[in-house]
């Protein structure tokens, strides 16, 4: 017997129409109701932890899911997460870094469509959740939509509308599945011995996206309130004339570590990379930063908020848990 823990948090799936649009009503025992017959060696329990709308996803519910899943962690042998798609991969990311090394498999799954419609895709993602949950050799926490296994850290939505709304992003899909079969790419495998729990995200993390003729007057008030700012750059990365000085002054009037810059790229295959062009090149030297390289942006912000909500520490240090692979989030063997 294969026990399964299914925790509920709203999205597409548990909606139906109102007047004002699609709202999550349903509850657990009603979305299960759609559900085709299951293996009688699959045991589900089920916990409503919230029914939102994803939008209003944040970290006070990363953090209530991580609980759940820590007081529950000895009684089930797989998690089943349902929710909202449009922040379904900031989740799975956030519960990569909160949960790590985990050698029980912890999936988010949500639809494009009600599982009330006649014509829907929740009851095929919600059905394929579950059997890779049941199954002994899967591990670690993963998306599954429209067939297709996701890590964790490699998710994002890239369709507004259509079934096959996730890809995978610089990082092969984990596996497939196709007619209630897993067919598996390469084995899961833990990253460590032991299974860590994290309680902790910091809300400190702003994120500047550079748009063209871009002024440094924004600047300064986003300094004195954030601890972590990701700069979302254009192309392969780097920083405009227009604000390049006034952004670094303003890194060098705080103490070293407590305002972490982390470089990204607007462009959502195939990563950044600093000292292609001198844009990017001359800020090696003038400020400390991080780099993104290949890793997805939901990453580098769930990422950054966990390393953040762990308190005061040195640059070099937050280097160190930046660069550390965690659950397949990051490819290039940054040299620290």
């Amino acid at each position: 017997m294969r026990r399964i823990l299914m925790l509920f948090t709203g999205g597409t799936i548990a909606s139906i129409k109102t007047e004002y649009g699609l709202e999550p009503i349903l509850d657990a025992s009603q979305i299960l109701s759609y559900l085709p017959a299951l293996d009688k060696d699959i045991y589900i329990e089920t916990i409503q932890v919230c029914n939102l709308d994803s939008t209003n996803v944040d970290s006070k519910v990363w953090i209530k899911l991580e609980n759940i899943i820590e007081e529950n962690y000895r009684k089930y042998d797989g998690f089943v997460i349902c929710h909202g798609t449009d922040t379904m991969a900031y989740t799975a990311a956030a519960l990569s870094y909160l949960i790590q090394n985990t050698v029980k498999p912890i999936v988010l799954t949500g639809s494009q469509q009600p599982i009330q419609m006649e014509i829907t895709d929740a009851k095929k993602n919600l059905y394929d959740s579950i059997i890779y949950a049941a199954d002994r050799e899967s591990k670690g926490v993963c998306v599954i939509f429209d067939g297709k296994v996701i890590a964790g850290t490699r998710a994002k939505k890239t369709k507004s509308f259509s079934y096959h709304a996730f890809s995978s992003i610089n990082f092969p899909d984990l596996a497939s599945m196709q007619h209630g079969r897993i067919v598996r790419y390469f084995p899961c495998e833990a990253e460590g011995n032991q299974t860590i729990f994290y309680q902790a995200m910091s809300q400190k993390v702003y994120v500047l996206k550079l748009t063209p003729g871009i002024g440094p007057e924004i600047l300064e008030p986003i300094f004195k309130e954030y601890s972590g700012i990701i700069v979302e750059s254009f192309g392969v990365g780097g920083i405009p004339d227009g604000i390049l000085d006034d952004f670094c002054n303003l890194v060098k009037q705080y103490k070293e570590g407590s305002k972490v810059i982390v470089m990204t790229t607007q462009v959502t295959y195939e990563g950044s990379n600093l000292s292609t062009y001198e844009v990017g090149k001359r800020l090696n030297g003038r400020i400390p930063y991080l780099e993104a390289y290949d890793m997805n942006f939901e990453a580098v912000y769930a990422k950054l908020m966990w390393i953040l909500g762990m308190g005061e520490k040195s640059f070099s240090d937050i280097e160190t848990l930046f660069y550390k692979k965690i659950n397949y989030d990051i490819l290039l063997q940054h040299v620290v």
